[in-house]
């Protein structure tokens, strides 16, 4: 038996948004981390000495392709745009009321979750009907890491003091109480916040809210 083609997602996390699916799987895609060193130059030296300063973002690159184009049924063009399928990934560029910024999303693919903000996006249309409309298009993405120093996959605060925080791998409510409230016994305010009837169900990606407590 075939095995099921894997789909790649894309869903909007914070806030909590729309899930959707790539119309077709990239070819590839790039990971890329650098880090930022400043040169202290030592009189006498042949060379200056490397000091570590800073790490970049990491960025998850690659290009999404788009075809909606059906020759049978080519007078169609309404139902054919494929701008309405580009646009899902574009509009992750829009400021978000709550955030101020845009929306947090994940890629995921297999076993890569890559939680990150939309830095860019090149839409490049290269098929029409007749009518002009677009039926065919690549679309460039670049993805950046959503990092705020306080965890790896970052953390928001809002104004009633409640906090988000998005599932790590590897992550249990106690360990996240360990680490909110130091006392890994405090689970339960956290799974009484989600709604969890299973301390064990979370998964990477999903985004708790942390209670504020006393």
């Amino acid at each position: 038996m075939a095995q099921k083609l894997e789909k790649a997602k894309i869903q909007q996390i914070v806030p909590k948004g729309e899930t959707f699916d790539v119309l077709f799987n990239p070819k590839e895609y790039r990971l890329n981390k650098s880090n930022q060193f400043a040169e202290v130059a030592i009189p006498g030296l042949s060379a200056p000495i490397l000091q570590f300063t800073r790490g970049d973002a990491q960025t998850l690159t690659m290009q999404l392709f788009f075809d909606t184009y059906d020759p049978v049924d080519s007078k169609v063009g309404k139902d054919q745009d494929v701008r309405v399928h580009t646009a899902k990934v574009t509009d992750l560029l829009k400021i978000n009321a709550e955030l101020h910024a845009p929306p947090v999303c994940q890629f995921s693919w297999g076993n890569l979750i890559f939680i990150g903000v939309l830095q860019q996006a090149d839409v490049r249309c290269t098929l029409f009907l007749p009518s002009g409309i677009p039926v065919r298009a690549t679309v460039d993405v670049t993805f950046k890491q959503f990092f705020d120093g306080k965890t790896e996959t970052g953390l928001l605060q809002s104004a009633n003091f409640a906090k988000q925080y998005i599932v790590r791998p590897g992550d249990t409510l106690a360990g996240i109480a360990a680490e909110k409230y130091d006392d890994p016994a405090k689970w339960r305010p956290i799974a009484e916040a989600n709604d969890l009837d299973d301390p064990l169900s979370i998964q990477p990606g999903q985004v708790l809210t942390i209670p504020a407590i006393v």
